[in-house]
C-alpha cells in the first residue's frame, strides 16, 4: 500500500507557506544577476550620425541592427575597429556603437551605397521592438514599487500580519497552551505548596464545574498574584494549571510588554486580552509581572513619556475597566510585590494575592521525592536527613542538589547514587569546589585554623547559636576557610538569639587578636555582616536601649522620597547604638575564648593537621552542648558521614575569610 505524501508532517498536514518579504529580495537579486551576466560581455559606446557614417565607411562593422519604430542603430565592430572606435576596450568582448537615426530609410540607402562601393559587406536586421533589458530598466522599478505597495498596504490592513516584522510589533507575544499542548506538569508534580495550590486548584475547578460555584451566586476572582522569594515554584504552579485546565492558556512575561517604539506595550495589552475574550474562558499567565506593574509616579522623567506607565493603564483598564471581561482570569508571579501599584493590587484586579514561601521541612521532604523519582539511588539516601541538612533551601536549590548528585555519581562511574553523593553534592553548590592546589604558607594556615577555631568555640557555648557541624580550612570556592551550620528554622528571632550570632561571628577576629597578637583582612566579611545585623536591629527591629520601638523600614518601598525619615541628631544616635552592640559582642566574644583557650588551641592543632573537623571533635574537647536542639537531637541518633554538611553560613569576602551567621532577614515586605 503506497504512503501517504502527508506522513512526514505532523497531523498528516501540508505546511503552509506564506508570502515573504525574503522571496522579493530574492527576486529582485536574480533580475540584476540576469542583467549583469547579459550585459557582462558587450561593451556599447554612443556616437553621432556623422561620425556614425564615418565609421561605415572606413570598414570593420561586422553588422547593424536598425530600430525603426525608435530611431535608433546598433553597428556591431570587429576587434580591429573595436580598439580604434571603442574606449577603454578590453580584446574578447563584443563592440557595439549606438546612434540615433533620422530614419530607417536614409540608413537604408547610405547602407545601399556602401555595399556598392565596397566599403560595407556586414548585414542588416530590422527590429520594431527593443531588447529585454531595455524593458527591464524602463519598467522595473515601477513594477517593483507597485508590487511593494500592495504588500504594505496588506501589512497594514491585517491581512498579512502574521508574519511578524515592524507592522506586528504591536501584536502580543503570548503562547497559547492546551491540554494536549507541550505542558504535562500537573499538580502531582508539584510538591509542598498546599494552601497554594488549594487556591490554584480552586481557579481551574472552578473552571472546570462553575455550576458548582455560580448556583449559590458566586463569582470566579478575576485575578490571582502569586508572591515569592526565587525559586519557589511560582512558575511550576502556574504551569502545573497549564497542564490542569481544559481551557487555553495564554503565557507570557512582563518584558514581552516592554519595546522601544512608543505605544507598543499597550497595543500588545489590547490584543493579549483580544485574544482571550475570542477563547474565553481562559487563562492568561505574566511572569515577572513587576516589569510593568510598578507603582506610577516615580520615575524621574519630567514631562516626558513613560512607556511603562502607559502599559500599566491599558492592562488596569483591560483586567477590570468600564467594560468586563468575563471569562478571563489573569495569573501572574512577582517576588518584588512591595514595588507593583495600589492600583494593580486592589480587589477587582488582583483578587487574591498567594505567599509562596520558602518550603518548611516537610514541604522539602516531599519536594525531595518528586525530583528523587527520575534518579535512581541506593538504599543508603535518607530523604529525612537530606531534608535536615537543606534549611532555606528553594524548590529550585533542591533541584539543583539531585542533579548535582547524579552528574557526582556518574563521574565517578557509579551503578546509583548514594548518601554520600548527595552530601559532597550540597557541598558543592553552598561552598564550592575544594581548591587543594592553592598554595597557602604555614603562617597563614595556622591564622585561619585559628581564625575558625574562634569561630566553633564561640558558638558551642552560646545558648542561640546555631549548632556546628563541620569546620574546614581546606580553600572552597574564593574562601579560604569554611564553617556549616545548622540554623534553627524560627519563625521569630528573639534578641538575644540575635546577640549570640553576632558574638559568633565576631569569634574568628577575636581569636586571632587573642592568640595570634595581630589582625587580619579575613574578618572582611564577618564585620561586613556584624555591622548589617547591628543596624538591622537597631533601625528595623527597634531592639536599641536608646532606640526603642522605633523602625524606620518602608514597607511601601517609596524609600521617604529623598531625604532621610530622621534627624542628624537621630543619625548620630544609631551609629553610636550600632558602635555599642558590635563592641559589646566582640568583648564578650573574648571573654568566651579566653575562659577556654586550651580548647580553642586543641580545636586550632586539629584543624592545622587534619584540615576539617567535625560535631564529634568538638565533643571531645567541650563536651556536649547544654542547649541541644531537637535537630541536634535527631542528627545524634543518625550520624553524618565525614563530608555531612548542612547549609552554609559562608560567604567570601575582600580577603577569602568565612562567616558563619547569615543577618536575619528584613522584616516582610
Amino acid at each position: 500500500m503506497p504512503q501517504s505524501p502527508l506522513k512526514n508532517f505532523p497531523g498528516g498536514k501540508k505546511p503552509k507557506f506564506g508570502f515573504s518579504m525574503y522571496w522579493m529580495y530574492i527576486f529582485i537579486i536574480l533580475i540584476l544577476v540576469g542583467m549583469l551576466w547579459m550585459d557582462n560581455d558587450v561593451q556599447r559606446q554612443t556616437v553621432d550620425y556623422s561620425e556614425f557614417k564615418t565609421i561605415l565607411a572606413e570598414g570593420g562593422v561586422e553588422s547593424v541592427t536598425i530600430y525603426s519604430n525608435k530611431h535608433l542603430a546598433e553597428a556591431t565592430l570587429n576587434e580591429a575597429a573595436a580598439k580604434k572606435h571603442i574606449r577603454n576596450y578590453q580584446s574578447g568582448t563584443r563592440a557595439v556603437l549606438e546612434c540615433d537615426i533620422p530614419s530607417g530609410d536614409k540608413v537604408q540607402e547610405m547602407l545601399d551605397q556602401m555595399t556598392a562601393t565596397g566599403q560595407f559587406n556586414g548585414k542588416v536586421k530590422y527590429e520594431n521592438g527593443s531588447s529585454i533589458s531595455s524593458y527591464i530598466w524602463s519598467f522595473g522599478p515601477i513594477v517593483l514599487l507597485i508590487v511593494f505597495w500592495i504588500w504594505m498596504m496588506r501589512r497594514m490592513s491585517g491581512r498579512d500580519s502574521s508574519g511578524g516584522g515592524v507592522f506586528s510589533v504591536g501584536k502580543s507575544k503570548a503562547k497559547i497552551f492546551d491540554k494536549d499542548g507541550p505542558v504535562q506538569v500537573t499538580f502531582k508534580d508539584v510538591a509542598g505548596l498546599s494552601e497554594a495550590k488549594t487556591e490554584i486548584e480552586e481557579i481551574v475547578e472552578f473552571l472546570k464545574n462553575p455550576q458548582r460555584y455560580t448556583n449559590l451566586g458566586g463569582k470566579i476572582p478575576k485575578g490571582a498574584l502569586l508572591v515569592g522569594p526565587p525559586g519557589t515554584g511560582k512558575t511550576l504552579l502556574a504551569k502545573a494549571v497549564a497542564g490542569e485546565a481544559n481551557v487555553p492558556f495564554f503565557s507570557l512575561s512582563g518584558s514581552d510588554f516592554v519595546e522601544m517604539f512608543v505605544g507598543v506595550g499597550a497595543s500588545r495589552v489590547r490584543d493579549l486580552f483580544r485574544q482571550a475574550k475570542e477563547k474565553a474562558p481562559c487563562i492568561v499567565f505574566i511572569d515577572e509581572i513587576d516589569a510593568v506593574g510598578r507603582a506610577r509616579g516615580r520615575n524621574l522623567n519630567m514631562g516626558s513619556n513613560d512607556e511603562r506607565e502607559n502599559t500599566l493603564n491599558q492592562l488596569l483598564t483591560e483586567m477590570d475597566g468600564f467594560g468586563t471581561n468575563s471569562g478571563v482570569i489573569v495569573l501572574a508571579a512577582t517576588n518584588r510585590a512591595d514595588i507593583l501599584d495600589k492600583a494593580l493590587l486592589r480587589a477587582g484586579r488582583f483578587d487574591r494575592q498567594i505567599y509562596v514561601d520558602l518550603p518548611d521541612l516537610n514541604d522539602r521532604v516531599a519536594i525531595f521525592n518528586v525530583h528523587l523519582r527520575k534518579i535512581k539511588t541506593d538504599d543508603s539516601v535518607d530523604v529525612d536527613l537530606l531534608a535536615r541538612q537543606t534549611p532555606g533551601f528553594s524548590g529550585a536549590d533542591i533541584a539543583n542538589v539531585c542533579n548535582e548528585a547524579a552528574l557526582i555519581a556518574a563521574r565517578h562511574d557509579k551503578p546509583s547514587v548514594t548518601r554520600q553523593d548527595f552530601i559532597d553534592a550540597v557541598d558543592r553548590i553552598i561552598g564550592g569546589l575544594e581548591k587543594r592546589s592553592k598554595i597557602t604558607t604555614d603562617e597563614e594556615k595556622r591564622s585561619i585554623a585559628v581564625h575558625e577555631a574562634g569561630h566553633a568555640t564561640v558558638s558551642w557555648h552560646l545558648r542561640y547559636a546555631n549548632p556546628l557541624i563541620k569546620v574546614t580550612i581546606v580553600p572552597r570556592g574564593k574562601a579560604l576557610g569554611a564553617a556549616w551550620y545548622l540554623p534553627e528554622e524560627r519563625q521569630i528571632t528573639p534578641t538575644q538569639a540575635l546577640l549570640d550570632e553576632m558574638c559568633a561571628t565576631l569569634g574568628g577576629r577575636a581569636a586571632e587578636e587573642i592568640f595570634l597578637g595581630h589582625i587580619s583582612t579575613g574578618a572582611a566579611n564577618d564585620l561586613e555582616r556584624v555591622t548589617k545585623q547591628a543596624y538591622a536591629m537597631v533601625i528595623y527591629y527597634g531592639m536599641s536601649e536608646r532606640l526603642p520601638n522605633l523602625s524606620y523600614y518602608d514597607s511601601t518601598g517609596q524609600e521617604y522620597g529623598f531625604s532621610k525619615p530622621y534627624s542628624d541628631e537621630r543619625a548620630r544616635m544609631i551609629d553610636e547604638e550600632v558602635s555599642r552592640i558590635i563592641n559589646e559582642q566582640y568583648e564578650r566574644a573574648k571573654e568566651i575564648l579566653r575562659q577556654h583557650a586550651e580548647g580553642h588551641g586543641k580545636l586550632a592543632d586539629v584543624l592545622v593537621t587534619r584540615e576539617v573537623i567535625f560535631t564529634e571533635d568538638v565533643e571531645k574537647i567541650f563536651g556536649k552542648r547544654p542547649w541541644a536542639s531537637r535537630t541536634e537531637e535527631i542528627l545524634s541518633h543518625k550520624a553524618l558521614p565525614e563530608a555531612s554538611t548542612t547549609e552554609e553560613k559562608t560567604e567570601e569576602n575582600a580577603n577569602n575569610g568565612d562567616s558563619p551567621v547569615a543577618p536575619p532577614p528584613l522584616p516582610e515586605e
